[in-house]
């Protein structure tokens, strides 16, 4: 990856500073973490920072040590099994290593471990060849950092000996190797069978919703991108709405650029565009699905103003370790409390029409373009998100929209039904009658 196209590469040291710290501190003394946050909170954009800012490992880690960052992001496994996500790891620790400062004879031996594990196919090889190339780079003097980004994509994969053989890389190091790893919950509500082998490397830590000062940094990386010019105002308004959650930053940002001749000068006016905007309600509902049973009942309470009992912050506790509460017990954003609003009361009315949004239509259009084949993923992303590309789509959005389009196409009694092709994608064939 060229460092040059990462717009994170240059944000100033400052940016979210307390968290940096925080986690500079534990890879400092070689502890592990598992960085919690809501859904599309941010994370990968501050670890996009972490990994990629030159000033990083001296200023957070160590100033005497050599330290290598191996990202192995598991939005690129198109099939969330062990086998893959050890493949993808080995060629991410690879390629991590022939960019790192160790010597060309060690790199050249890490490259025939690589090829010689991809030959055999035999996920006992893979899995040795990134212990043989993980022991290389600390008799090389430097400490490696495996970042597995959306570690949560792993949940329906685990098997019993998955965190053993995590466990097995730390110990062949001799400690020296360090995990962080990314998820929306914590591993040990992911994984509650492994709680005894995660308490070896997990310590959590959370991401919340970024400061104000925080937002500005991104809002200043992408305004010229945009051509944005706002007033005062609407700045201020901008920032009260997201309020943190760096995929609203981004979608508002997307939506203003959409609408620059609109002439948005005033806070109510932006509110208005962005509530009535789907993609906003998309992310918001992303949030809202990601919660279990109790937690939406507790944003519900606090969202209608109903006091909460003792309880409430033990059931739900994940509300304000996340920041989806705010200490004064307050949703974090306007823009979720609108949604959240609109859960209550639930009324079952009867819909005389159906019309598909603008991204159920692009996605049925794309599907019915290729009646019969299959739509892959990647596909179906550059299609109707083509906006999201910098970002990513994540794979509840997708099949979320996939599952809107299909009830609307019963509900309108379509000859045609979308028949889901595991690990790959989506295609539309004729209904069964």
């Amino acid at each position: 990856m060229d460092i040059r196209y990462i717009s994170e590469s240059r944000y100033p040291l400052s940016y979210r500073k307390d968290v940096a710290q925080k986690l500079g501190e534990c890879l400092h003394r070689r502890q592990s973490v598992n960085l919690i946050g809501m859904r599309r909170v941010g994370i990968s954009n501050f670890l996009r920072f972490f990994l990629y800012h030159k000033d990083i490992v001296p200023t957070y880690i160590d100033k005497q040590k050599q330290h290598l960052f191996i990202p192995v992001d598991l939005d690129d496994l198109v099939e969330r099994e062990i086998y893959p996500f050890w493949t993808l790891t080995l060629k991410r620790v690879v390629d991590a290593c022939e960019n790192s400062a160790m010597p060309e004879e060690t790199k050249a031996k890490i490259n025939s471990l690589f090829l010689t594990s991809i030959q055999s196919q035999d996920l006992f090889f893979v899995i040795d060849a990134v212990r043989q190339a993980l022991v290389k780079t600390v008799e090389s003097g430097i400490s490696p950092t495996l970042f597995f980004l959306r570690f949560d994509r792993l949940q329906d994969a685990f098997n019993p000996s998955f965190f053993d053989n995590l466990e097995g890389l730390y110990a062949a190091t001799h400690d020296q190797l360090s995990y962080v790893f990314t998820s929306y919950r914590s591993l040990d509500t992911l994984f509650p069978t492994a709680k005894t082998t995660l308490s070896v490397f997990a310590q959590k830590m959370f991401l919340p919703p970024a400061m104000i000062a925080d937002m500005k940094i991104v809002y200043e990386a992408y305004q010229h991108r945009y051509h944005l010019d706002l007033t005062d105002d609407v700045e201020q308004s901008l920032f009260s709405l997201v309020q943190g959650n760096i995929q609203y930053l981004q979608l508002a940002l997307i939506i203003l650029h959409e609408k620059r001749d609109e002439n948005i000068t005033t806070a109510d006016q932006l509110q208005e565009v962005l509530l009535s905007d789907e993609r906003i309600v998309l992310e918001s509902e992303e949030l809202w699905e990601s919660l279990n049973k109790e937690e939406q009942r507790v944003l519900l309470q606090v969202a209608n103003k109903q006091p909460l009992q003792g309880e409430d912050k033990v059931v739900a506790s994940y509300l304000w370790d996340t920041g989806f509460l705010t200490e004064k017990n307050l949703l974090f954003s306007p823009l979720l409390e609108q949604y959240v609003l609109q859960k209550e009361p639930q009324t079952v009315q009867k819909i005389e029409e159906v019309h598909l949004t603008r991204k159920e239509n692009l996605l049925f259009v794309l599907l019915e373009s290729q009646i019969g084949e299959i739509c892959e993923r990647e596909d179906i992303i550059a299609k109707v998100w083509p906006e999201y590309q910098e970002f990513g789509v994540s794979d509840w959005a997708i099949d979320r929209l996939v599952a809107r389009v299909r009830v609307k196409l019963r509900e309108q009694q379509s000859p045609y039904e979308i028949v889901t092709v595991r690990t790959r994608g989506y295609k539309l064939s004729k209904a069964k009658e």
